[in-house]
């Protein structure tokens, strides 16, 4: 079996076994880089892992599925409402406390499997996870058609936000640094001539200045949600305090329930194709997965989603 798994702090091609644990088997198709997967090299947490919690594939039944990575008991209040990722017992995570999807195989618990849409290319169905991440940020910051809703950065997570909102059929405004962002942010909608006075700002950088920038674009006493996860802290200033403004944090999504926010990503890739060519900017075998990773963090080179074919 073909695999990238993580030794050295480097992401090493390799061929073993599959192994013996329990889980149904999955043939990867397509398996996607998260930022969470490159701070996580950074930081050395993934070392001996296969990373991967964003894949699709099928079953040897011929099932497609993608996998909500999240797992937990299945008995206390939090996962039986969907939010495993809050488990009382502690969840755990495929692609970070557990081997992932950047491989040709994976054995994944039956709980995770979700079933792919008809309509939805395996190729891009790896875009599932991150789009589920954004609708997510959307529905805690509960998002309404009457708001008028700024993004700040237009990463992978920053444009998986504008996405929804485009499959919503809301109108919003985004801030781009690259001129690929800018370009991808337009063909989703996006108006890039940011304002003041907004009702909810969607962070989806997660640094002292964005949230800076955040609070001094948000209206008193409006809504600012992060998208983005911060890694390093961040400080808060007077203006927040002033302004009174709510930060509010996202960072999974509810899964295992028919409302589940798997459910708008998927109806979302089925009837706007175009969302994945737009999303995914660069492809590549496992074999090349050095080159694949450098890709993914070179933002500045046109990097948005970088995707590994299997």
């Amino acid at each position: 079996m073909k695999t990238i798994r993580i030794i050295d702090g480097q992401p090493q091609y390799l061929k073993e076994e599959l192994g013996n644990s329990a889980g149904v088997r999955v043939k990867i198709r397509s398996s996607s880089i998260c930022g969470s997967d490159l701070h996580m090299i950074q930081q050395g947490w993934a070392e001996g892992r296969v990373l991967g919690h964003e894949f699709a594939g099928t079953t040897d039944d011929g099932t497609a599925v993608t996998v909500e990575p999240n797992l937990g008991c299945g008995r206390c209040q939090h996962c039986r409402e969907g939010y495993r990722s809050h488990c009382d017992e502690g969840a755990q995570f495929i692609g970070v406390d557990l081997d992932g999807g950047m491989a040709e195989y994976a054995l994944v618990p039956e709980a995770a499997l979700f079933p792919l849409p008809t309509g939805i290319d395996l190729s891009s169905a790896s875009l599932m996870e991150p789009l589920a991440v954004a609708a997510h940020g959307l529905n805690r910051a509960r998002v309404t058609d009457s708001d008028k809703v700024l993004i700040i950065g237009a990463g992978s997570i920053g444009l998986a936000a504008a996405a929804i909102l485009c499959g919503r059929g809301m109108p919003f405004d985004m801030t781009a640094r690259y001129d690929h962002q800018k370009a991808a942010a337009e063909q989703l909608g996006g108006n890039l001539q940011a304002g003041r006075g907004y009702d909810v700002v969607l962070d989806a950088v997660g640094t002292t200045d964005s949230i800076k920038e955040s609070i001094s674009r948000c209206r008193p006493m409006g809504r600012i949600a992060f998208v983005g996860t911060l890694w390093n802290p961040a400080t808060l200033g007077l203006a927040f305090c002033a302004r009174e403004v709510e930060l509010i944090a996202a960072t999974t999504y509810r899964v295992g329930h028919s409302d589940g926010e798997f459910h708008e990503a998927g109806k979302l890739l089925a009837a706007k194709p175009h969302i994945a060519a737009v999303l995914i900017s660069h492809r590549f075998p496992l074999e090349a997965a050095v080159e694949a990773f450098a890709t993914a963090r070179d933002r500045a080179a046109g990097a948005i989603k970088v995707v590994f074919d299997v």
